[in-house]
């Protein structure tokens, strides 16, 4: 498969990190050297400087025979230009990142007459990832897969967690009656994300991940040692796109939502677009000011200014005044993994999300959909199963599953299935599974 990214910003190359480890034909162009030079020297891409808006440059790369051009530079409009002229050029399909959100949602145009077959708002994506958190507030990192009939959640271990230094087996016995299964570890100190096993133990501060049909959602808090709690009260920090969309999003679900904004003029814009909104001018990091507007009586604090830092610096003061969840939009990708260890609950980053979603027009196979989880470097994939695929031709426990994966789950007429190695997939099975980078080619070939 024949790869055109036009774009080594974050989402490029991420996008360009994934491809990395498969043996796909990918290429990469940016105006920025160092960024070309930092990719060359840490993944298998190729790389051409210049401006992929030029028909020669994309010639060049040979966009006459691209299976998937990807344009995800900064520029809105250059990802739509870029998109054209590829589409006009020969590619098979393309891909453009953009700002607008109105583009996506039942829109009247149809962009695919102009070339451009698919968008991306990773504004729009954070913002529902930011809903999904306040719905699952004792977890900081949760994927919902054919409308919630599984989960996949995420939370660090406390010493209130009742699995602690219990083995996966043990935990199993012990909480026999309740449906989950763990597909990831990711330990402090520890690069390597754990696939977990039967003797695998749980550790304090463990991040662990569940995969969870939904019956049994409210049965894995004890699990956790952690309680469920209503979230009402929201306070959003930054008048960014994502905060716009993320108040909107709220007031339509009934949050009491207030959205603190500096810039006087952009709060009064957002006053009169978010009629269900209280909408605060001034400055977030004014403590005098969270205290006037009852920050201890806030169920959930939302940070998504510009700034990474004020993000993270205002949680951990949200946090330290009592609130019960903070979200903070980072773009330092390195933040991600210190989450936990530095007291915010969830952490978010929109290019990040973005890179995973445009990932699922990659793959091989009937791929409905993918995820990424924020602190491990791995995907979940949710595939549904064709006619002769490998998968179906042995049970479960047979099949040769690199020790790199596991099985989530699967979902048959619409009803969820737990994985266990007497089981048969078959065609039309959907079936959610955890997957290192390195394991991904194995796994395709078996749902091929």
């Amino acid at each position: 498969m024949k790869i055109i990214i036009a774009g080594a910003g974050d989402v490029g190359f991420h996008l360009a990190k994934l491809l990395s480890y498969e043996s796909q034909d990918t290429y990469i162009i940016d105006f920025d050297g160092d960024k070309l030079e930092y990719i060359n020297n840490h993944l298998d891409v190729i790389t051409k400087k210049g401006d992929a808006t030029s028909i020669q440059l994309l010639k060049e790369v040979g966009i006459q025979s691209a299976d998937l051009l990807i344009a995800v530079t900064d520029s809105q409009n250059t990802n739509f230009t870029i998109s054209v002229i590829g589409k006009s050029l020969g590619a098979k399909k393309t891909i453009a990142r953009i700002d607008n959100a109105e583009f996506l949602n039942d829109c009247e145009v149809d962009f695919t007459k102009f070339g451009v077959d698919f968008m991306i708002s990773p504004q729009e994506l954070a913002a529902n990832e930011i809903k999904m958190l306040l719905n699952q507030s004792s977890f900081n990192d949760t994927v919902a897969f054919e409308s919630g009939v599984f989960n996949v959640m995420g939370t660090p271990l406390t010493y209130k967690s009742p699995i602690l230094d219990l083995s996966v087996k043990e935990a199993k016995e012990k909480f026999f009656d309740v449906d989950f299964i763990t597909i990831a570890i990711k330990r402090q100190g520890v690069s390597q994300t754990i696939i977990p096993r039967g003797d695998t133990t749980y550790e304090l501060g463990d991040q662990v991940y569940f995969c969870v049909p939904n019956y049994s959602m409210k049965d894995l808090y004890p699990i956790i040692g952690k309680k469920q709690f209503n979230i009402k009260n929201v306070m959003i920090l930054g008048g960014s796109s994502i905060g716009e969309k993320t108040a909107r999003n709220l007031c339509k679900d009934n949050f009491k939502v207030k959205l603190i904004e500096k810039n006087r003029e952009k709060a009064e814009n957002l006053a009169e677009q978010l009629s269900d909104t209280l909408v605060i001018n001034g400055d977030g990091r004014d403590l005098e000011l969270l205290e006037e507007e009852n920050i201890r009586e806030t169920d959930a604090f939302i940070a998504v200014t510009g700034n990474s830092e004020t993000n993270i610096m205002s949680c951990l003061v949200a946090k330290s005044k009592g609130v019960k969840k903070t979200v903070a939009l980072v773009e330092n990708m390195d933040y991600i993994d210190i989450s936990q260890t530095i007291g915010i609950q969830s952490l978010i980053n929109k290019k990040l999300i973005a890179a995973s979603n445009i990932f699922r027009h990659i793959r091989k196979g009937e791929i409905l959909a993918l995820a990424n989880l924020h602190n491990i470097d791995a995907e979940v994939f949710e595939y549904e199963v064709q006619a002769n695929a490998k998968v179906t031709k042995h049970k479960i426990k047979d099949l040769r599953f690199p020790r790199e994966a596991v099985f989530g789950g699967i979902i048959r007429d619409e009803k969820a299935i737990m994985a266990h190695g007497n089981m048969q997939i078959i065609a039309g099975d959907k079936v959610i599974v955890f997957c290192l980078p390195e394991a991904i080619n194995t796994v395709e070939s078996l749902f091929n």
